[in-house]
């Protein structure tokens, strides 16, 4: 394993360092110690993308032919736990999710007509999107498992059902839809994904929701919405009616070391909070937190647990690029779990060495903490992972665990 960056990547990286300390920690500020919301934030946000993209940062994610930079999986994932280090990184140069990934889509699958339409907008980040698939009245993870439904009609497909969990739809320009399209097919044919203008009659978003007492706006939300015989032409078909298992794992494989190396950001980025709290804060005349042993302890673990995940998140980047995601399927589900932990591990940490000033909404810590414990469900739940990691291995050895 040979995971040194490249002279590109290394660029990239100092840049993004600079960025932090000019663009993104005023930012900071204005969200956590203003509550400045999204909705509030547009305007501050909109120059700071400009910032990014005149230091050359713009839409990482994406090859030439789209705007971007043509980063190798490994690079990009370089350059996502350097953004990752503040709350706005990953959006400021276009690069946040649900859109990095709709984008990644359309550049593979999609038709030049659906490129023109919705790639370059999105890439020029004119326009914003989302990504339904989860349901309420179903088990997110399990895939297959869907009951909204897209039924063709002539030329168009007329779509019913019920969605949650939409991250960025309040204010999105398109929906990318998961949709059961043939009942009666195999359980991994049955669904396709279809491209839905949201300004379709049909497309209602019902509500921000309420996640652990914030619902917020914009970007920085989670929709629950219906499609009520909202009607789409056929050509917003996205690949082939069937496909839309074999396009969600597309889009999951490299948008997990997408997610992994971002946490990965969030650990160094806390790591530095707890040791920095550590060595300032006076628990009695002349002595330092950090002469506890108790949180030296803490941060030698978290120190090494945080290099441990990089060289995993690498490793399995790297696997990516020579085998496709097939061959790295283990590896992708062991990070997944591992190093959603290892962040909300090191992230309670921080908070507990913060003291009563952790639990401020104020500080980055208590924001962290509270947004990023979903790390452990979506995607795939930890516990899924395990038991596919579990199944493989064992195989090898001749035990058939069945699920």
């Amino acid at each position: 394993m040979g995971f040194g960056a490249s002279e590109r990547a290394r660029g990239m990286l100092e840049r993004i360092a600079q960025l932090e300390q000019d663009v993104l920690l005023p930012l900071e500020r204005r969200l956590l110690v203003d509550r400045a919301s999204f909705d509030e934030l547009v305007p501050e946000l909109d120059a700071a993308r400009a910032e990014a993209r005149a230091r050359d940062l713009w839409v990482p994610q994406l090859h030439e032919a789209h705007g971007g930079p043509g980063l190798t999986l490994m690079e990009l994932a370089m350059v996502g736990e350097a953004l990752g280090r503040s709350p706005f990184g990953h959006y400021v140069v276009n690069f946040q999710a649900p859109d990095a990934g709709n984008m990644e889509l359309l550049a593979q699958f999609g038709t030049p007509a659906q490129q023109e339409r919705f790639l370059r907008p999105l890439a020029e980040g004119k326009i914003r999107s989302c990504f339904t698939m989860t349901e309420p009245e179903n088990p997110g993870s399990n895939p297959v498992m869907l009951s909204a439904t897209a039924q063709r009609d002539g030329e168009h497909y007329v779509l019913d059902g019920h969605k949650w969990f939409a991250t960025a739809a309040d204010g999105a320009a398109l929906a990318v839809a998961m949709m059961v399209t043939d009942p009666a097919a195999p359980p991994h044919r049955r669904a396709s994904m279809l491209l839905v203008p949201t300004d379709t009659p049909g497309f209602r978003l019902i509500r921000n929701l309420p996640v652990m007492g914030e619902t917020g706006s914009g970007w920085m939300s989670h929709a629950e919405l219906r499609y009520e015989g909202c009607r789409i032409p056929a050509d917003l078909l996205l690949g082939r009616e069937g496909d839309g298992f074999m396009l969600a794992q597309a889009r999951l494989g490299p948008g997990r070391i997408h997610h992994c190396m971002r946490w990965i950001g969030v650990c160094e980025r806390a790591f530095e909070l707890m040791c920095r709290r550590a060595a300032q804060r006076e628990i009695a005349p002349g002595v330092r937190l950090g002469t506890k042993q108790s949180v030296q302890a803490w941060i030698a673990e978290s120190r090494a647990s945080i290099d441990a995940s990089r060289l995993m998140v690498l490793d399995a980047a790297e696997r990516i690029e020579q085998g496709g995601p097939k061959a790295a399927r283990i590896a992708v589900s062991t990070i997944k779990f591992f190093v959603a932990d290892v962040m909300m591990t090191v992230l309670d940490r921080a908070l507990q060495v913060h003291g009563g000033l952790g639990m401020l909404d104020e500080a980055l810590v208590a924001f962290w903490y509270r947004h990023e414990r979903a790390a452990r469900i979506y995607d795939g739940a930890d516990e899924v992972h395990k038991s596919v990691v579990a199944r493989q291995v064992l195989q090898a050895y001749g035990v058939d665990v069945g699920g």
